[in-house]
């Protein structure tokens, strides 16, 4: 197994990634995995994400990395997550290399415990959504773009409340999960940038609204 030299400083902290409280899987719930996919694009060193398709009844029209439960057939959180990004994005799971499985963190809003799993793609396939009724766009988002200071904010519910850290990139708000999954995995490869926190914006109403399905 290889991977470049700019993706050493994750290797090797990922594995000890602090999980915040709030994050703390509890044990009943629901097995999930998601897919951390790290390229060289045209643009330099990037991560694929998605963006899920607006007519879905939970997580409508949110950003997301590739991923979805841990069925029965998997064979554990490395299986299900290439699973997933084959048929969400089109990615073939021999080019791609593990280099690391992450903590597992609780996504309580729907009740699942996910693991996430970070993969170096030696050799990319060409992406583009897998389900249209489930993902609307794919998109390999350069590290560069994430950590640009003026890509990011902190967002805020109407009703005031902060909802944590957020990224603007390709056209797509990142934000919740994601994007604090999003947040440690930039921390813990040395690619942050100082950026202003108090850079703070409301959730647009259409991104509120289908937040609001569930």
């Amino acid at each position: 197994m290889t991977h470049p030299e700019w993706l050493d400083d994750f290797v090797a902290a990922a594995p000890r990634m602090p999980v915040p409280p709030l994050l703390r899987p509890t044990a009943s719930a629901r097995a999930a995995a998601v897919l951390i996919l790290f390229g060289d694009g045209v643009n330099g060193p990037d991560i694929l994400l998605t963006e899920r398709a607006a007519t879905l009844a939970k997580h409508a029209g949110q950003p997301a990395f590739p991923g979805g439960r841990i069925d029965p057939e998997d064979d554990g959180p490395v299986d299900a997550a290439l699973r997933e990004a084959w048929e969400e994005a089109g990615v073939q799971a021999s080019g791609c290399d593990v280099i690391g499985v992450l903590p597992e963190l609780y996504l309580s809003r729907s009740d699942y415990r996910v693991t996430p799993v970070a993969a170096w793609w030696r050799e990319p396939s060409e992406v583009s959504p897998g389900h249209p009724g489930e993902v609307a766009t794919v998109a390999r988002v350069p590290i560069a773009e994430l950590v640009d200071p003026a890509n990011r904010l902190t967002v805020r519910h109407p009703s005031g409340m902060k909802l944590g850290p957020a990224f603007k990139a390709r056209g797509m708000l990142v934000w919740g999960f994601t994007a604090g999954l999003l947040t440690q995995v930039l921390a813990a490869g040395g690619w942050d940038r100082p950026w202003d926190a108090d850079h703070v914006e409301d959730l647009p109403p259409e991104v509120l609204n289908l937040a609001a399905r569930g």
